[in-house]
């Protein structure tokens, strides 16, 4: 017999009938009716192709064929319930496999994984970088951030606004730093960078002036390290997204629900 084609549900209706060697008692456990328990040790008979009780003057009885399988069926039921506790065990594990690009984690997300994280002594979180490309199979990731218009086949939220900034330090050069992905390209830059994160950093140095996802900058206008020299919107922003199963965790919705409160 084939493990797909096993009969669960009236194994576990036998189960409970042969502890109690009643069906309407067996019927209270598993919240149905005495006839759907006799339907369900019906339709296994005839699966199984034997007789797995009878009716006598005392009561119902277990026929040895019903009675010799039912030590190893009851430890595969607890097999299997030690199966579900072990795949709810790491539902509920607090360590987390994160993609997002470089400077982002560098510019914003890694602040906010480390306020997170002290919530929670318990929590763990393995950075993966996105900037070559995404596969949520291989990498066996919680969740990712994308740079993107929208979020695709996935579950999402969008963080921050569509929008860029132009920044530089107050007597730096105000020729442009160009960096891939910056918007409609830099003609002529005085340098150009691998990401928005180098070319933040770049610009407060005062090599020149940057312009990159405001989400990136935030921090560093806040604190003053880099004065603003104008914005525009886009059609793009950052947006965590992950597949719906992954989605579903209860860490995963925790950790989205810290990071676009």
């Amino acid at each position: 017999m084939k493990r797909t084609h096993l009969p669960l549900n009236g194994l576990r209706v036998l189960d409970a009938a042969a502890r109690y060697l009643s069906f309407t008692r067996a019927a209270d456990e598993l919240a149905v009716t005495p006839a759907a328990v006799g339907q369900q040790i019906r339709t296994l008979e005839d699966v199984l192709g034997v007789v797995l009780f009878r009716r006598t003057a005392k009561g119902l009885e277990l026929t040895p064929e019903g009675a010799a399988g039912l030590d190893a069926l009851r430890r595969g039921f607890l097999e299997m319930e030690e199966a579900v506790r072990a795949m709810q065990a790491q539902q509920s594990s607090r360590h987390l496999t994160i993609a997002a690009p470089r400077d982002f984690t560098a510019k914003w997300l890694g602040a906010r994984l480390a306020a997170y994280g002290r919530t929670d002594p318990e929590l763990a979180f393995a950075l993966v970088a996105s900037d070559d490309g995404l596969d949520f199979t291989q990498a066996n990731l919680d969740l990712a951030v994308c740079f993107t218009g929208e979020k695709g086949e996935h579950e999402g939220v969008p963080i921050g606004p569509r929008a860029f900034v132009t920044v530089g330090a107050p007597d730096g050069s105000a020729r442009p730093i160009g960096w891939p992905g910056c918007p409609g390209g830099e003609s002529e830059p005085i340098a150009t960078v691998a990401d928005a994160g180098l070319a933040i950093d770049a610009a407060i140095a005062g090599l020149g002036r940057a312009t990159v996802p405001v989400l990136l900058a935030e921090a560093d206008l806040a604190a003053g390290r880099a004065v603003e020299f104008g914005r525009q919107e886009v059609e793009r922003g950052y947006w965590l997204i992950a597949p719906v199963p992954q989605w579903r965790q209860k860490k995963v919705k925790s950790l989205v629900a810290a990071l676009t409160q």
